[in-house]
């Protein structure tokens, strides 16, 4: 009778380790998920920022091309006609 108690301590020492290793694992994977989601957020800020960054060049380089980068500088232009 011994025997079978024993077996059943030792079966109930297995299961209790293999939950504790489960629950270890669970949590390093949840930890590893975590930082993961914040390392890919921080990346996807600054990828959003460059983008931003480029577009206002864009349109900073167009306003030059059309003349409308808000420089002072102004250009006038004088016809004039002469009657034969």
């Amino acid at each position: 009778m011994a025997d079978k108690s024993d077996l059943r301590y030792q079966a109930g020492q297995a299961a209790g380790h293999a939950q504790v290793k489960k629950d270890e694992m669970m949590n390093r994977a949840s930890e590893a998920c975590q930082q993961g989601k914040e390392e890919a957020g921080g990346l996807m800020q600054q990828t959003g920022e460059q983008v931003k960054q480029m577009a206002q060049g864009a349109a900073d380089a167009v306003k030059n091309a059309v003349g409308m980068d808000g420089s002072t500088t102004t250009s006038t232009t004088r016809t004039t006609t002469t009657k034969p």
